[in-house]
């Protein structure tokens, strides 16, 4: 069972990667899944992310950087291989523009995540130069239609590295 179950779910994912690469997809997506994740978090106090059946997610407590009120936003993430933080992709989906969440961290770097029921209080740094250029790589490995977002925009997708906050920040 384990080998068809692993082949069954190999092909589910090259079929998800193929549709989230569409631009009907970057059309629908961001107004379909961020509600439907927002929902079924809140309605499981935080133990379930729809979305992150096909890639680990959080949900971002980030403080808006115009209104300074608190904006919550599911996202995907890729986990650091150390468990040390969480890397963030500003992928719009192939949009124009970068996501409000990047801008909000840009301008308040302390945030929060939810994770699999917890509360992770982390601090945001935007990824430049050769250290970007080696996360980006690691990322085209783990979600490779990151690549035809990248393509469809002129703006470079901001990555951000999120750490644990010291305890008492």
């Amino acid at each position: 069972m384990g080998g068809a179950g692993a082949a069954r779910g190999a092909g589910l994912l090259r079929l998800v990667q193929k549709v989230s690469s569409t631009r009907a997809f970057a059309k629908a997506a961001p107004h379909v899944i961020p509600a439907l994740d927002r929902a079924v978090h809140r309605l499981t106090r935080g133990r379930v992310l729809p979305s992150a059946r096909l890639l680990p997610g959080v949900i971002l407590t980030s403080t808006g950087a115009r209104s300074g009120r608190p904006r919550r936003t599911p996202l995907a993430c890729m986990p650091e291989q150390d468990g040390s933080g969480w890397i963030l992709v500003g992928s719009n989906f192939g949009r124009p523009g970068h996501p409000a969440w990047t801008h909000n961290l840009l301008a308040h770097p302390h945030a929060s995540i939810s994770r699999q029921g917890e509360d992770i209080p982390v601090t945001a740094r935007l990824l430049t130069g050769e250290e970007r250029a080696a996360v980006w790589r690691a990322l085209l490995a783990f979600w490779p239609p990151y690549a035809v977002y990248q393509g469809r925009v002129e703006r470079e997708i901001r990555v951000f590295r999120l750490t644990r906050a010291p305890e008492g920040s």
